[in-house]
């Protein structure tokens, strides 16, 4: 199924939902820093990222019965040079996380290529800490001749270790084709205005075109079809006569003086630039202040995502990022007019993504699969997994998971709200969220959880009705005045899960979080509705 985002983990839907040779081309960018946690990080208005980490990886990424089996289905798998590969590395480094990373980065890359249709390209994101095992691993799964290019990604301006060290400022791009029949659009760069002055230098007096003269001779003298006379001279020519002739009558061919060797116009508005090489130089990561970030630390310019689709695909093929993150990859397809699917493991990014796009694009549909998208489907997941439940319903309102959303005692917060009255100081919002039955005890501890926190207002996400008493309690705790608009906001606010899908949400003024920054609407002629 295309245009469409899936919540859960991606080895699971590639297997239940990703048939056989579907897919046009993937893109993956998978945790890959071995100096950080493996988990998706995102921080606070201050800075701060240790209470407000996803630790969507904790366990992913170390050696365990998870990795075990990760091994042994690879074993299983029937590829033998990936398996021959994956055992080689576990001799050399051991069973440490490094290891983890690439058992369960194996059986995904064995998914990857079966979903590949024979036309398909893979880019794997990395960087260079594991980049020559993944390389390795990529060799086993596609073979070693499918290898393409080692793109190298200029992401930041060299900073620190220059004392020990050259800085780090690269990420690698590992790029593998299906097969030789694999779809490539060659990308190129406009020529440079030093170029277009040295090397277009002559500008036509009628049309104010700007060309330059190329050599008309052929290279092989040995080509007696080609020698002729022309112009006076006999020469071993590029272009059959008539060719010449008809080019000569249009303008084209240019004699500087009788006897001279005649050449030929090119026109700097017929060439298509420079080719892009391995070597990218020209896209910048995105700053704090670019319009496009939406404050997710890992988050990749369009820019560079819509170069790799736009080599590798056409326009109606099917783009898969396993991988999702804040969703640039499946932004990008769909803004060239492909169709995507997107698949993450937290909540809080596929929220983010399906916000991204429907923002960006507002009259595409698409189709969510694995989080509530009724009533009845959110109470369900109240029942069967109280924590997975919270995680949801903490996207909804654009709250980040307390102390990173780890089961275990909360301290009556599962989730923050972080504002900024003014627009400069920060102000935060409790957020509890409860599943099951609820009554006044559940007010009155979020009251009393508000004041311990220093937090202006509180928000109670209930599956039940607020009874009269909940409601003259959460009223009891007052107003909050914003000194800076004037206006007034309920300190302690209940919204029920009915509320929230007719799309009722907490009256917090200018809500700043790392989640709640508005995608820019894509102005495109190709937003069509694709389902």
């Amino acid at each position: 199924m295309t245009n469409t985002l899936y919540f859960g983990d991606n080895l699971h839907v590639l297997r239940d939902h990703i048939a056989s040779e579907s897919v046009d081309l993937v893109y993956l960018d998978p945790p890959f820093n071995s100096n950080a946690n493996y988990n998706i990080l995102f921080k606070s208005p201050e800075g701060a990222q240790s209470e407000s980490q996803i630790e969507a990886f904790e366990d992913t990424w170390h050696w365990n019965d998870s990795a075990e089996d990760a091994f042994d289905e690879v074993m299983r798998s029937g590829n033998t040079d990936a398996f021959t590969l994956l055992r080689a590395m576990r001799d050399f480094l051991g069973d440490n996380d490094m290891m983890a990373y690439l058992a369960m980065m194996a059986v995904r890359l064995i998914e990857l290529h079966r979903v590949l249709k024979p036309t398909g390209s893979l880019y794997l994101h990395c960087d260079p800490t594991a980049s020559h095992y993944l390389k390795l691993l990529l060799d086993g799964v596609f073979g070693a001749d499918a290898f393409e290019n080692e793109i190298v990604w200029n992401r930041t301006n060299a900073k620190s270790h220059a004392h020990t060290r050259f800085p780090s400022s690269h990420d690698v791009i590992l790029h593998y084709r299906q097969s030789e029949h694999a779809t490539w659009n060659p990308q190129y760069a406009p020529h440079s205005e030093s170029y277009i002055k040295s090397h277009y230098s002559n500008i036509e007096e009628d049309t104010g075109r700007r060309y330059t003269l190329g050599d008309l001779l052929n290279p092989n003298t040995n080509r007696p079809n080609l020698t002729y006379e022309f112009l006076g001279m006999t020469r071993v020519w590029r272009w059959t006569k008539e060719r010449m002739q008809k080019a000569y009558e249009d303008g084209l061919v240019v004699q500087s003086a009788p006897g001279k060797v005649p050449r030929y116009k090119r026109y700097l508005d017929e060439m298509k630039g420079t080719p892009y090489t391995d070597v990218w130089t020209d896209i910048p990561p995105l700053n704090s202040q670019a319009q496009e970030r939406l404050g997710y630390p890992t988050q990749k310019p369009l820019a560079l995502l819509e170069r790799i689709i736009a080599a590798s695909s056409n326009e109606g093929d099917v783009v898969l990022d396993p991988f999702c993150g804040c969703g640039t990859a499946v932004h990008a397809a769909q803004k060239l007019g492909r169709q995507w699917i997107g698949i993450d493991v937290t909540h809080l990014a596929v929220g983010l993504i399906e916000k991204r796009m429907k923002e960006a694009f507002p009259a595409l549909d698409f189709e969510v699969k694995g989080r509530p998208q009724s009533l009845a489907s959110a109470q369900d997941l109240a029942k069967r997994d109280k924590h997975q439940f919270e995680l949801w319903a903490l996207s909804v309102v654009d709250a980040d998971p307390w102390k990173g959303g780890r089961k275990g005692p909360d301290g009556g917060i599962d989730g923050i709200i972080w504002f900024k009255p003014d627009g400069k100081k920060t102000e935060k919002a409790i957020v509890e969220v409860k599943g099951g039955a609820t009554g006044v005890k559940d007010v009155g501890r979020l009251a009393q959880v508000m004041e311990r926190e220093g937090a202006k207002i509180g928000v109670l996400i209930t599956n039940q009705l607020p009874t009269r008493a909940m409601e003259r309690d959460a009223a009891a705790v007052g107003v909050w005045e914003n000194e800076y608009t004037g206006r007034k906001h309920p300190r302690l606010q209940i919204i029920t899960l009915a509320e929230l899908f007719q799309n009722k949400r907490p009256d917090i003024p200018w809500v700043d979080t790392s989640v709640a920054k508005k995608a820019r609407r894509e102005e495109t002629s190709k937003q069509a509705k694709l389902l």
